[in-house]
């Protein structure tokens, strides 16, 4: 039985990295208007909304074997990637509807949505026209959003061989999919960098901008630098933010079997060495953990901290200006929810200041990072 098991759990990775795909991400200059005040932040966000809503309903009419070959995977979970659609579809008629509080303000964009059926129905005939203010962005949004789709539909199709943040996997678990509208948390993983290093200057810079994220400690780096540096340099590092834990080491937590002691070893180090700052989450590594693993948690008064937009500052097709292309193109689209960057990433250092800029006029909050806990 192991050995069958096995081979299964091998064939799906197999198939997982059979056609590697590279991250969506959309050049927001082929967007004709800046997002200088929030009823231009909705127009936007009406347009990525209906764009995506079209790619969805067009991947709806794809076979089992058809959608196999899109996907680049041998074997999906049909069942996974039809729960998927129907959280998405709820999402976007909630989304859309948001967004048309402002149509008063301006109309483009705005079209007769009062329930599930209008939307699809919108979504079905949704096209730019060649001479629409808006035809520059048309293709690479269309583009954009098939691309995009396909990664989550991808990671729906490998559940539950291979965990990953598409999903909740027990009442331990947030997302930030609660989020009120329009709020964003800001979250790095992977670090802290050694001295002189990335996390040093993005915690200054987040502390100059007064937001708060939620910074993802590995062990194993933690502890390196307490070792250099001593306790009182962690602590000024880290003031005004919060400190999670990934593990002791950046590696699986689902298939490990010392992935217990990861994380408790982790949040006891954590807790001693920057106890004010500290917040009882745990981010797993590639979104993966194990299905049984809520009983840990609630006993160890931690919660599973995922996240809904993903800068994929990790992938080397991006530059970081790219990636936070796709950040606030996602942020238009889903309109509240955990960003999750790489501390350990330089490209954050060009990425979040352009965000911030892109955003500054657009009515949009930034969460107290102590909030996702508390949901």
């Amino acid at each position: 039985m192991r050995i069958a098991l096995f081979l299964w759990v091998w064939l799906v990775c197999a198939g997982a990295v059979a056609a590697p795909v590279e991250p969506a991400t959309l050049d927001r200059s082929t967007w004709p208007e800046q997002l200088t005040s929030p009823a231009l932040f909705d127009v936007a966000s009406r347009a990525e909304i209906l764009a995506f809503a079209h790619a969805l309903m067009v991947s709806e009419a794809l076979d089992e074997s058809a959608l196999k070959q899109r996907l680049g995977l041998k074997i999906i979970n049909v069942e996974a990637i039809d729960a998927l659609r129907q959280r998405m579809w709820q999402r976007l008629l909630t989304n859309y509807n948001l967004a048309q509080q402002s149509c008063d303000q301006d109309a483009s964009f705005c079209y007769y949505v009062d329930d599930m059926d209008s939307l699809r129905e919108q979504a079905g005939k949704f096209a730019i026209a060649d001479d629409s203010f808006y035809v520059a962005w048309a293709e690479p949004g269309r583009e954009f959003h098939q691309r995009y789709l396909d990664e989550q539909l991808r990671m729906a199709a490998l559940l539950p061989q291979i965990s990953s943040e598409i999903a909740l996997l027990g009442d331990q678990e947030v997302n930030g999919e609660t989020m009120h509208d329009r709020l964003f948390l800001l979250t790095f993983d992977s670090g802290p960098t050694q001295l002189p290093g990335t996390t040093d200057w993005l915690t200054g810079y987040l502390r100059k901008q007064s937001i708060s994220g939620i910074f993802f400690v590995l062990g194993n780096s933690l502890q390196v630098r307490l070792d250099k540096e001593g306790a009182l340099a962690l602590q000024a590092l880290y003031k005004g933010q919060c400190v999670g834990v990934q593990g002791w080491e950046y590696r699986s937590h689902s298939h490990w079997k010392d992935w217990q002691d990861s994380i408790a070893r982790s949040a006891a180090l954590v807790n001693q060495v920057v106890p004010q700052r500290y917040v009882p989450l745990f981010r797993p590594p590639y979104g993966q953990r194990r299905a049984d693993s809520g009983g840990f948690f609630e006993a160890q008064g931690m919660r599973v901290a995922l996240w809904g937009i993903d800068a994929q500052d990790l992938a080397t097709s991006l530059n970081g200006e790219q990636s936070a292309h796709r950040v606030l193109t996602l942020m238009l689209l889903w309109r509240h929810g955990v960003i999750a960057f790489h501390d350990t990433q330089d490209k954050v250092r060009t990425a979040l200041p352009w965000l911030m800029n892109a955003t500054s006029q657009s009515g949009l909050g930034w969460e107290s990072c102590e909030a996702l806990g508390e949901r």
